[in-house]
Order: C-alpha cells, then sequence, then structure tokens
C-alpha cells in the first residue's frame, strides 16, 4: 500500500533539505571585525565612564573647597561687623541680629548664618522656631580663638559649616558665628556642570562609536567576516600551498619590492637570504628576466635562462595596480630534452638522406655491372666507401668518448646534408675514460650541439655573400690549462676539456660579444632563431665551473673550456 505525500509537504522537506547544506550566517560576534568592534566600544566607554567620574569627583571637590571658602568668609565679616559685636552685649540680642543676619544671608546665598552665645544657645537662625535652643555641631576651638569648618549634620540636614568667634575691645571671645550650606544646596551647584559634563560624555561615546563601527565595517569587508581562528587556519593553508607547490611565486608590489617568495621560486632564481621588501632589480637576476618582470605588458610562457637553469616566466596585475605576480616553471629538464630530441631528429634525417644516396650509388653500381663494366663499378664502390668511411675513421680514432663520438658524426651528416663540411682537426683527442662523471653527456650534448649548429648556419650565411665553400672545424682534446673569457672568470690551471668549433661565416661583431651569451641574441633573419642555444652553451659552461671565449679566425671562433681538475675519473670502459 503506497502512501502518497502532500506537495507541499514535499516543498518544505526539499526546503528543509537545502538549508542543512547552506553555510550557516557568520555571527557579526564571531568574526574577528566584530570582536573588535566590542572590544573598542568596550573600551571607549570605559574611558568616557572613567573621564566623566573623575571630572564629577574634581568637580565636586573644587565646589566644596569653594563653599568652604565662601561661608569662611561670611562668618568672618559678619563676626567683624562693629554693629554685630555692639548687639551681642545687647539685653535682647535676637532683636538687633536677626534681620540683618538674615538680610546678609539672602545676599551671600549661604544655607545659614547662626550668632550664638558662648554656650551655643542661638540668637538667630533661618527657622525662629530654632532660636533660642541650643545649636548642634562643635564649638570648642572656636571657644579657644580658632575658626574651622566641618561636615555635619544640623537642623537643615548635612551641610558644610564654620565656626568662628566674634571678640570684644579685649580679644575675649564674647560669641560665636556659625555660617554654613546644605549639601544639597552644594549638589544643585553641581546640577548645571554635571548635566553638561553628561553631554559631553554622551556625545564622546556616540562619535567614538560611531568612528569605531565604521572602522570595523571597512575591516568587516576586508577580512570578508572570517574570525581570528578562521584567518589563523587560512594564512596556514596559505603558507603550506605556497611552499609545497613546484611551481615558482613572487609577489611584487607597487614599487616592485618583493613581497613573499616560495621555496621554488628561491631554488629555480638561486636566491638566498631575507628576501622581503627588496628590489628585485637588486637581486642579481639575469638582465633580460629583469626587464620582462618589470615590463608593462603581462608575460606568457616567456623562456628565460638564470644562472644554472631554464625557466618558463609568466606575469599578470594584481587588482588596480597592486602589485604583480610572477610564476616561474622550471624548463630545463624539458630543454634538455627537446635538445637530445632535435639531436635525434638531425640524427635521423641525416641517416635518411644518407640511405637515399646509398640507395643511388647501388643503383649506379648495378647499372655499371649490368653493362658489363665491372672495374668501373668496383672502382666506383670503393671510392664511395672511402670516402664515407674516412670521416668516422677519423673521429672514432681522435674521439673515444662514445658520447663525443656519435655527437660528431650525427653533426658531420648533418652539416653534409646541408652542403658544410664538418672536419676534426689533427691536434683532436680524447681517450675514453677521460671525462669525470660530474660532466654529464647531456651538457656535453648541450654545448658541443650548439656550438656546431650555431656553425653550420653562419657558415652556410657566410657562403652565400662569399666564394670560399661552407666548412666547420672541430676541436676536441684534453688541454693542459684554461685561460679568460668573454663570458666567465679566468681559467684556472689544470687539465680541461677543450672543446673549440670554427666556422667560415661572417664573424661575431666585435661590440656584439658582451650580448652574445644573452637570452634572445641571434644573427638570424628568418626569424625562426629564439636565441637561446649560445645562452644555453654558456650556463652548461658556469654549471660546470667551466667559461666561454669569443674569437675570430676565418670566420667566428668559439671556445669552450671544462675543468676536470679535483674531480673522479671514470673507470675504464665506463660511458659519461
Amino acid at each position: 500500500m503506497s502512501v502518497r505525500t502532500a506537495p507541499s509537504a514535499r516543498r518544505g522537506a526539499s526546503t528543509a533539505r537545502r538549508r542543512r547544506f547552506l553555510p550557516a550566517p557568520r555571527s557579526l560576534v564571531r568574526s574577528l571585525a566584530g570582536q573588535l568592534f566590542v572590544v573598542q566600544v568596550v573600551i571607549v566607554a570605559a574611558v568616557v565612564a572613567g573621564g566623566a567620574v573623575l571630572a564629577y569627583l574634581v568637580t565636586a571637590d573644587r565646589t566644596e573647597d569653594a563653599a568652604r571658602r565662601q561661608v569662611t568668609t561670611v562668618a568672618h565679616v559678619v563676626a567683624d561687623t562693629p554693629s554685630v559685636r555692639a548687639a551681642v552685649t545687647a539685653p535682647d540680642p535676637t532683636a538687633l541680629l536677626q534681620p540683618y543676619v538674615e538680610q546678609v544671608r539672602v545676599d551671600t546665598g549661604v544655607s545659614f548664618i547662626t550668632v550664638m552665645d558662648t554656650k551655643g544657645v542661638r540668637w538667630t537662625h533661618p527657622l525662629p522656631e530654632q532660636i533660642g535652643k541650643r545649636s548642634l555641631g562643635h564649638i570648642d576651638w572656636a571657644l579657644a580663638g580658632e575658626t574651622r569648618s566641618e561636615t555635619y549634620t544640623g537642623t537643615l540636614g548635612p551641610s558644610v559649616r564654620v565656626v568662628t568667634p566674634v571678640f570684644d575691645d579685649r580679644h575675649q571671645v564674647v560669641a560665636l558665628v556659625s555660617a554654613g550650606l546644605t549639601l544639597d544646596s552644594i549638589s544643585a551647584q553641581l546640577s548645571g556642570p554635571l548635566l553638561a559634563l553628561v553631554g559631553v560624555a554622551v556625545a564622546a561615546l556616540a562619535v567614538g562609536g560611531v568612528g569605531t563601527y565604521l572602522a570595523n565595517s571597512r575591516l568587516r569587508r576586508h577580512t570578508h567576516g572570517m574570525g581570528p581562528a578562521e584567518l589563523s587556519h587560512l594564512y596556514e593553508y596559505h603558507q603550506a600551498t605556497l611552499h609545497s607547490v613546484r611551481e615558482g611565486l613572487v609577489l611584487l608590489d607597487r614599487q616592485h619590492r618583493v613581497v613573499l617568495c616560495n621555496d621554488a621560486a628561491r631554488e629555480l632564481l638561486g636566491l638566498d637570504g631575507d628576501l622581503d621588501g627588496r628590489p628585485v632589480a637588486e637581486l642579481g637576476l639575469p638582465e633580460a628576466l629583469v626587464a620582462a618582470v618589470l615590463g608593462e605588458e603581462p608575460v606568457r610562457d616567456e623562456v628565460h635562462l638564470t644562472a644554472e637553469r631554464v625557466v618558463v616566466l609568466n606575469t599578470s596585475t594584481i587588482g588596480t595596480g597592486l602589485g604583480r605576480v610572477v610564476t616561474l616553471r622550471d624548463h630545463t629538464e624539458l630543454q634538455a630534452l627537446s635538445g637530445e630530441l632535435d639531436s635525434v631528429r638531425g640524427f635521423t634525417e641525416a641517416l635518411g638522406a644518407q640511405a637515399h644516396e646509398a640507395a643511388n650509388r647501388l643503383h649506379a653500381v648495378v647499372s655499371l655491372i649490368e653493362l658489363g663494366r665491372h672495374e668501373q663499378a668496383v672502382e666506383f664502390a670503393t671510392a664511395e666507401l672511402a670516402l664515407a668511411q674516412q670521416l668516422t675513421d677519423r673521429v672514432v680514432a681522435a674521439v673515444s668518448e662514445p658520447v663525443l663520438a656519435a655527437l660528431l658524426l650525427g653533426k658531420a651528416a648533418q652539416a653534409a646534408e646541408r652542403g658544410v663540411e664538418l672536419t676534426l682537426t689533427e691536434d683532436s683527442r680524447i681517450d675514453d675514460g677521460v671525462l669525470p662523471p660530474g660532466l654529464s653527456a647531456r651538457d656535453l650534448i648541450t654545448v658541443l650541439g650548439n656550438l656546431i649548429d650555431n656553425a653550420v648556419d653562419a657558415a652556410i650565411a657566410g657562403a652565400a655573400h662569399s666564394p670560399v665553400p661552407p666548412e666547420v672545424t672541430v676541436t676536441a682534446r684534453i688541454d693542459g690549462g684554461g685561460g679568460g673569457t668573454a663570458d666567465g672568470p679566468d681559467g684556472s690551471d689544470g687539465e680541461c676539456l677543450l672543446l673549440r668549433v670554427a666556422d667560415t661565416g661572417a664573424g661575431i661583431d666585435p661590440a656584439a660579444v658582451a650580448d652574445v651569451f644573452r637570452r634572445g641574441w641571434s644573427t638570424k633573419q628568418d626569424g625562426h632563431g629564439h636565441g637561446l642555444g649560445l645562452a644555453l652553451v654558456a650556463q652548461a659552461a658556469r654549471r660546470n665551473g667551466g667559461t666561454v671565449e669569443v674569437g675570430r679566425e676565418r670566420g667566428a671562433v668559439l671556445t669552450v673550456r671544462l675543468p676536470l681538475a679535483g674531480l673522479p675519473r671514470q673507470r675504464e670502459g665506463a660511458v659519461s
């Protein structure tokens, strides 16, 4: 038996499910801005209240002091008045003193003025029914000729009063005068300043509250209403993410100073120490890389070289000019593999060309045999075989290092395919096992392969303007010492691997020698040169502690020296 649910009930259940998955609204007090707002309001209120209480206490104290001075002055004036001194000795002092004293009381604004005999019996009082009664309070010091004040509760309530003696001509105390202000009248005097003080305090609290609210509203927008714990967790996630990613990340401010540089960026750029606040132009980076980072336009997947690495650079602006984000990807291994792939592709093309030529020669030999010219067929075949084997024998005999030998044979075939003769000098010789394990085969391919490729291109370009046939000469040998370079430090004494490539091209302009090994420098006019070849050569040489030298003979001469001293040799028969 099925039970159908009403549509309204289904809608209510669906709404309830959606509410369970919606994030709960963040409480104002939970957010950092809300907590700061509450703290600031409490502080402002406490400061305003404390200031108001302190001001009230100071005002009350000053008002009471003023009241004491006032009643003291009034009591002295009355006690020193000649008519009062004469009236106290008259038969009916009250009749003479009461009108006068009341007039003085009204004029001076005090609460009461009482004239009494030395026993404390009143002759005057604001309340006529109190006349003739004993005064309340202390009169001992007045009988002793002193004037003192006190706060005492009398017939009019608590009051600040002063009792002073009345002296006759013989300076004897013949009467006492007491003048005072009730605390109620003093409080009435404080009501005006107190109301003003309360108004100022309320206004200050309101202004402080509004200012605090506005400041915290802005803070709430910037912190997206998150609380301290959420901000702390976000910072930890942020730091963990930045330092765990393999891509380099550098953040720059408006003045192109480093704000953040993660571990990958430090490794890719070879940076150490504290980088925060340092201008990017002062980090010792290559000029081309710095120019790309500081350029007006964003950079997309641009290849640059550092001291030891090939990196892919991307830049973008943060917001409306707040700074710049720089990302770096390591392209070193990929660039090396790409170079090796180009070499293999060149070898393949060369082998294809040789196979094509061999097929043509084989057809020629077969045709001569079919024509019955056997001797001519033998002479043609042996001559072609001698030409093909001559360079191979020369390379294998001089260079026993298999990587260099294979590279030279492949490049020779490529050069021959392009109409360039590649020769190996007579003094070239590298025995197997001479090179240390620290000198990688990949770096050898990078150095010698790029030098030969650039030399072949230069020789072909030079042949277009000269009757001299294009030629590239390679020298590869172990040398006894190094020399100064245009690209690196002075060479040091000791054995080193010397790789020299000379061409018959136009050579390198002496004014351009300083720029030859910079990324982007190229003499190619077809737009296909990226200017990375010689830059990679210089980088590989630096990485192995070597140097690069630019010279000139018939054309350009580039010499690379890679030191071998201090490095362990390979075992006999090992391949680097």
